[in-house]
Parts: structure tokens; C-alpha cells; sequence
């Protein structure tokens, strides 16, 4: 599949950069790079008059900022080269590295180790939550059996809860790449307790997941969040991310709706990450 490339310069580029990720994942761009002076964001071709949907976002018409843009078409092939121009090092704390293959490893002493190919998954904002996701598993003193990571992605969370403790893991995600390069990153990091799905939520099947992982963007979580609950077993954590520190209100009384109640709320850079609880019936 060939890719749009589209490159927004913005000035000044806080906080518009951040609000036009937002609105570009939702309308179907899939990845997203920072730039120094803006953003690159990827999506299949079949997204349409990229032109057009750029007028429905805060850049069209705004007095406030400079801006520019340009697009390019990227065949498929060319990917592994993109990304690895562009994929950093996640560091957690000083606790865990997420590191592609061509990084050397003995660069990050005293940190465990995932190993990813990026692929496509990793950019704005996920850079960020993947950093608060991660922290939020790294500080449970162990994890219950079952866990449920959906939107996997490149199964980074999949992975580090394998390392922590759990022993059966279903990896979710509506590309097939992404279950795909999940169950290779799985086996490139020695993990044999994950199980991948491609699918959306009504895909699953099975119930009481002791932790549920989802890291996708504030409206695909709201829409999720009743099914969530029949999937999360009482007492059960969920963990959100993948929005914005200004959408915790709304996503907190969409969870109180569904049955879960507030834990912790964390931020990094205005994006944010939810930990919360199923409450007992």
C-alpha cells in the first residue's frame, strides 16, 4: 500500500501542532514524526483529497499562525527507510529503553530492554503516551494473568507485560501489519505469552482481563469503554491513553458511566495517560 507524506510547517508550533495531530487521526492518518518545525503525519492514499481535509483543522484560515504544507507519495517499500530515519529511542525513567534494531544496545546500561521494528507506530503523541502507558505497567508490583492490550500497534506494551509477569496475553489491532509486526517484536524479544487478533473490539470473544491496555486517540476509548467493562474482570485496572490532558474530564465521565472509576491521571507534554478501576458490582 502507498502512502501520503504530508509535511506542516507551523509557526509558532505550540500548541497547534498537537491540536492538528489530534484531528488528523481523526480523519484516518495513521503516524505522525515531529519536525522541528512542525510535523510529518502518514496515510494511505485512499484517504482522499488530503487538501480538503486540511481545511476541517485548526490551520485552515487561522490569523494566529504561519503555515505551510506539502505532500508527497511514498510506495510502500520505501517504509523501513522512512522510520528509521526517524524513529528515536523511547526512554522510560531510567528504568526501560524501547529501541529499534539499529540502536546499539549497549547505549542504555541498567535498562531493560524492548527491541521493536517501528514500522509505522511510533511519532507525535505516541512517543508520549507510550511513555506514560509504560510507566504506569513498570510501577505495578506484578500483573494478573490475562491482559488485553488493544491497538497494539508494534505490541510494546504487549511486550513489557510479558516482562512483567503476565502469562496470557491478547494483542488487538485492526491492521494487519501491526498484528503482524507485533508477533515478530514478540519473537524478537524472547516473549512466547502473546497472542495476536486483527480486529476491532466486537473481534474478541474472551472476558474477565485482569488489565486492559488501550492507547488509541479520545473518541475510538469513549466508544470502547462499555465494552471494556464486560471485558475487564472486577477490580480490574484499565488504562487509557493516546489523548490530550484536556480531555480527561470528558473520557473520566464517560469511564464513571461505563463503571470504572478514577485512580491516577498523568500528563507528558499535554498528552495524557488514565489509570482506572472496574468497580465491583
Amino acid at each position: 500500500m502507498d502512502y501520503f507524506e504530508l509535511t506542516v510547517t507551523i509557526e509558532p508550533r505550540e500548541p497547534w501542532s498537537d491540536i492538528l495531530v489530534a484531528e488528523l487521526a481523526e480523519w484516518g492518518f495513521e503516524s505522525f514524526v515531529e519536525t522541528e518545525g512542525g510535523i510529518q503525519a502518514y496515510a494511505p492514499v485512499q484517504i482522499g483529497d488530503v487538501s480538503s481535509i486540511l481545511k476541517q483543522t485548526c490551520i485552515h484560515d487561522n490569523s494566529e499562525i504561519k503555515v505551510d504544507w506539502k505532500l508527497e507519495e511514498i510506495p510502500h517499500q520505501n517504509w523501513n527507510a522512512t522510520w528509521e530515519e526517524s524513529f528515536d529511542p523511547v526512554l522510560v525513567d531510567s528504568r526501560l529503553a524501547i529501541i529499534a534494531p539499529f540502536h546499539d544496545a549497549n547505549d542504555f546500561p541498567d535498562r531493560e530492554l524492548i527491541v521493536i521494528q517501528p514500522q509505522m507506530s511510533f511519532g507525535t503523541g505516541h512517543h508520549q503516551t507510550t511513555y506514560l502507558m509504560s510507566q504506569f505497567l513498570l510501577d505495578l508490583h506484578s500483573l494478573p494473568e490475562r491482559v488485553l492490550d488493544m491497538g497494539t500497534g508494534t505490541g510494546v506494551l504487549a511486550i513489557l507485560a510479558e516482562k512483567k509477569g503476565a502469562t496470557d496475553i491478547l494483542a488487538v489491532d485492526i491492521e494487519s501489519w501491526s498484528v503482524e509486526n507485533t508477533l515478530e517484536n514478540a519473537q524478537r524479544n524472547g516473549c512466547t505469552k502473546i497472542r495476536g487478533l486483527l480486529g476491532d473490539i466486537d473481534a474478541i470473544t474472551e472476558k474477565d482481563f485482569g488489565v486492559i491496555l488501550a492507547n488509541i486517540n479520545k473518541n475510538v476509548l469513549k466508544r470502547h469503554l462499555p465494552d471494556y467493562a464486560k471485558l475487564c474482570s472486577d477490580n480490574g485496572l484499565l488504562y487509557l491513553s493516546g489523548f490530550f490532558t484536556s480531555d480527561v474530564p470528558e473520557l473520566e465521565d464517560a469511564a464513571k458511566k461505563a463503571g470504572f472509576e478514577l485512580v491516577e491521571v498523568r500528563d507528558k507534554e499535554t498528552w495524557a495517560s488514565m489509570k482506572l478501576k472496574k468497580v465491583e458490582l
